[in-house]
């Protein structure tokens, strides 16, 4: 066996579930087990099992043939124990300090934590607690700064292009503009790929404000040269210029008073404005749940491989992140409270609209 800093650890996935989960479980453990002979502490949902004293013993056994499966198996919660923190009415512990205590309990010498935005922000307050961390980035948003990719991105590009390929054969069918929404609340990672993957006319994301006549310009140019149908790939974060100028406050009321999500909503103004019939597709959970796809898999694997490495080494309050190709820690403090946004110049932006797709502008 290799040296080790680390002789046990606790591992816990946080948040939304996304493709790749259990493919960088197994990859972690394995590896922690296989090189450095480590013990594992499996976390049963989230930050909520931390605090609840809920865990168990992972063996070989334990992640035995789980790559190929989706969800995870240590289960997940959106527990934040630093927000608005309530002691416990029988311990009298308040959140951070029944964390404390099982990490000292269950000789912790570290701690792994799972998940996208929320879950490594956590995971950053923690180590400032004193404990050592280590975060990996899960999102299918692809939003986490300081790493270009996140696992369970790929997979959900694969299924919001499929949808887009098998609702083009409806648009086509019936003349229609089909309006899909995508995940995507803060950025449009995953509405911009998936809309140059599938053919989409139209690509409505956070980073862009929206303004409907432009759209409708564009859906009826469509129109007068022939094109009977129009798809129209919309972020469930998408927004108007009108709203791009409200604080946050009045925009979160805004929103809170829709009656629907703005997939219905961009397709009514769509009709509105240019007669045309048009339809809604709301994809959902479907984006995150079921298989990871084999570019997933490895680039979770790769993600846990590394993270036994960190453990080993000490690299404590650190992500494990893709930069350039290349497996590098970048410190918690880089993403946390942060949202990684498709820059307005972004490349690919740029070849979207190279080949004909409106941004709402």
């Amino acid at each position: 066996m290799k040296k080790t800093a680390v002789k046990t650890f606790g591992i816990l996935t946080s948040g939304g579930d996304a493709p790749g989960l259990n493919a960088a479980i197994r990859g972690i453990c394995r590896s922690a087990m296989i090189n450095y002979g480590m013990k594992i502490v499996g976390i049963r949902n989230g930050y909520r099992g931390l605090i609840n004293g809920d865990c168990f013993p992972i063996t070989a056994e334990t992640i035995s043939g789980i790559i190929a499966r989706g969800g995870t198996i240590l289960g997940t919660s959106r527990e934040k124990p630093f927000k608005n923190p309530v002691a416990n009415p029988e311990t009298g512990l308040l959140p951070i300090e029944a964390i404390k205590k099982n990490y000292k309990k269950w000789k912790l010498d570290a701690l792994v934590v799972l998940g996208g935005n929320g879950t490594n922000t956590t995971g950053s307050l923690l180590a400032k607690e004193g404990l050592n961390v280590i975060g990996l980035p899960k999102t299918i948003d692809n939003d986490i700064v300081g790493t270009d990719i996140t696992f369970g991105f790929h997979t959900a590009v694969d299924v919001a292009t499929e949808a887009i390929d098998r609702i083009h054969t409806t648009a086509h069918s019936h003349s229609r503009v089909m309006v899909v929404e995508v995940m995507g609340h803060k950025a449009g990672w995953l509405a911009l790929h998936s809309a140059i993957a599938g053919g989409g006319d139209v690509c409505l994301i956070p980073e862009i404000p929206y303004d409907i006549k432009s759209v409708a310009k564009n859906v009826l140019a469509r129109r007068d040269h022939g094109k009977e149908f129009s798809i129209v790939v919309v972020a469930e974060g998408a927004l108007s210029v009108e709203e791009a100028k409200l604080d946050k406050k009045a925009f979160k009321k805004a929103r809170a008073e829709m009656q629907q999500s703005i997939g219905y909503r961009v397709a009514k103004e769509l009709e509105e404005a240019t007669g045309l019939e048009s339809r809604t597709s709301v994809l959902g959970y479907l984006q995150r749940g079921g298989t990871p796809s084999a570019i997933d898999r490895v680039l979770a694997t790769q993600f846990g491989a590394a993270t036994a490495d960190f453990l080993a080494e000490g690299n404590f309050g650190k992500l494990v992140a893709m930069k350039d190709n290349k497996i590098v820690p970048v410190p918690l403090d880089t993403c946390a409270g942060k949202v990684r946004n498709i820059p307005v110049d972004d490349p690919l932006i740029k070849e979207g609209r190279s080949v004909g797709i409106c941004f709402g502008d």
